[in-house]
């Protein structure tokens, strides 16, 4: 899938709400994305914004986690966490939740193939990546990334093989490469930087896919600094 560079807006970044800031006029009609400038959760949500050209439609209203307001927990989501949509007077949660959501409910290029090979398979994807793949890369943090990811990240290199239609998981860009860049990325920097462990090495396909992806301004200026990734992961080894 293919996006004329007009439908991407570069925006500037807002400062993030804190625990001193008033909250916005909750629930006045506007569409509100809330969000963690840090967060690959609510980055996940925000990539599907960019991708579907909705920066007009959907506010991005960015929260400082450390100190975040004590409103957003009482009359925002009671859950406390990002992302959160603020959509038709209610509030969802949960970021693969989200982006198929915004997916759905939004103007915008489709992210979800209407083959249903393909979207089988992706519904297998997105199963995998927070229930396996996202935790076997942070436990492997403790002991030998080596070793303990190599079978994860050779099911992402196997699995962006399956289809041989373009460079994406499901040969054509979908919610199943929003769903991993954020870690993938992520996990590129610490791994390389920490342990002088290089993921692409031997994994030719995902190597080209990240180069792909970056080259896609709707993800990169939702990327997080290296060096604030590498300090925060750090906390988990």
């Amino acid at each position: 899938m293919a996006l004329s560079p007009q439908k991407c807006l570069v925006e500037d970044r807002q400062v993030p709400l804190d625990a001193t800031s008033d909250p916005p006029a909750l629930f006045d009609g506007t569409t509100r994305l809330y969000i963690s400038y840090t967060c690959p959760f609510a980055q996940r949500v925000w990539i599907t914004r960019n991708l579907k050209g909705l920066q007009e439609k959907i506010k991005l209203v960015p929260i400082n986690l450390p100190n975040r307001p004590a409103w957003y927990k009482e009359k925002v989501y009671p859950a406390n966490k990002v992302p959160a949509l603020e959509h038709n007077g209610k509030i969802i949660g949960e970021s693969l939740d989200l982006i198929k959501y915004v997916d759905s409910n939004f103007d915008g290029p489709s992210l979800y193939p209407e083959d249903s090979a393909k979207r089988e398979f992706g519904e297998d994807l997105l199963k995998y990546v927070d229930a396996t793949f996202i935790k076997t890369v942070f436990d492997s943090f403790k002991g030998d990334p080596v070793k303990e990811t190599a079978s994860v990240f050779d099911h992402v290199e196997n699995a962006l093989q399956k289809f041989d239609d373009g460079p994406f998981f499901l040969g054509e860009l979908s919610l199943v490469d929003i769903a991993y860049i954020p870690f993938i990325e992520r996990f590129q920097v610490f791994l390389d930087e920490v342990f002088k462990y290089e993921i692409i090495i031997g994994r030719p396909t995902l190597a080209a896919w990240i180069e792909k992806m970056n080259k896609m301004v709707e993800h990169t200026q939702t990327k997080t600094d290296s060096e604030y990734v590498i300090n925060y992961f750090k906390k988990f080894m």
